[in-house]
């Protein structure tokens, strides 16, 4: 997508909506200094030009019983475009792993999995990663404290 030109309004409220994405539109038009129609109009046209892609609720993983986090690196015997797609594919279908990119450098992908305990994730390698077609390797890496996580963009 092609970079979006945002005015100073915009950016209050796109900073506003990341802080608190179920903000009261009154609220957030009396924040951002707007009264509450122009206010709703430009959220709604943030949203069609795609800048907002979409609001979620953040859990804490550990009480929801995911207090593992994982790093996994993936190398795949060859790099075309199939078995690309086809690896992109797989790994769009399992709700444990929560970003997955393709990399630069030693690994083809690093993904970030969450999962309850150590068992859980020896059955997601063994039962799913290792199965899907064109997988040479999978090295982990587990995060034993998080230091910083934010979803806020620096606008």
């Amino acid at each position: 997508m092609p970079r979006q030109t945002l005015d100073s309004i915009d950016i209050k409220i796109l900073q506003r909506l990341q802080e608190d994405a179920a903000i009261p539109n009154v609220t957030l038009a009396r924040k951002v200094g707007l009264s509450p129609s122009p206010c709703l109009r430009r959220v709604q046209l943030l949203e069609e030009r795609g800048v907002i892609r979409q609001r979620v609720t953040l859990l804490d993983p550990a009480a929801v019983g995911l207090g593992m986090n994982v790093f996994v690196q993936v190398t795949l015997e060859q790099q075309t475009e199939r078995t690309l797609q086809q690896f992109e594919k797989k790994i769009a279908e399992y709700p444990e792993v929560l970003e997955c990119y393709l990399m630069t450098g030693e690994a083809d992908y690093l993904l970030r999995a969450v999962l309850p305990d150590m068992e859980s994730f020896e059955r997601f390698v063994v039962d799913r990663l290792t199965r899907i077609a064109g997988v040479a390797r999978v090295r982990s890496s587990f995060a034993m404290k998080q230091v910083k996580y934010t979803t806020r963009l620096p606008l």
